[in-house]
């Protein structure tokens, strides 16, 4: 017998370092899993299947409204084609929040844009 994991239960847990060396926990739900949320920062990931993360979008949730939260979430989610939301819920303000998400954003994308930049230069330049 198979156990189910209750929906908006995290599978696990994942640290992310921000360009300041600090680490961040997050809890990683399957994207359809994800419960409403409160104001939090969150990480949109396609997750292979070897394993190996790839983290498509970084932004803060700030809507009082859990619901629209995740409303927003899913539609990005969906457009980015992310399987995965990794959602840290410790920051304590809207400030911290926006602070967390571009100290991510510096470490994990090398600027502050809320989705890799791919570079213009030409290939083999």
């Amino acid at each position: 017998m198979a156990l189910r994991q209750a929906p908006g239960t995290p599978l696990r847990v994942h640290f992310w370092s921000g360009a300041s060396a600090r680490r961040y926990v997050h809890n990683v739900y399957a994207l359809i899993d994800c419960p409403p949320l409160p104001p939090a920062v969150y990480l949109l990931v396609h997750r292979q299947d070897d394993g190996v993360c790839k983290v498509l979008h970084i932004a803060s949730a700030l809507s009082d409204a859990p619901t629209l939260n995740l409303a927003r979430i899913r539609h990005r989610a969906a457009t980015l084609g992310a399987n995965e939301v990794h959602v840290h819920l410790l920051a304590t303000s809207a400030k911290q929040c926006r602070t967390i998400a571009c100290d991510l954003r510096a470490g994990l994308f090398g600027n502050l844009a809320a989705e890799p930049v791919e570079s213009a230069r030409p290939k083999g330049a």
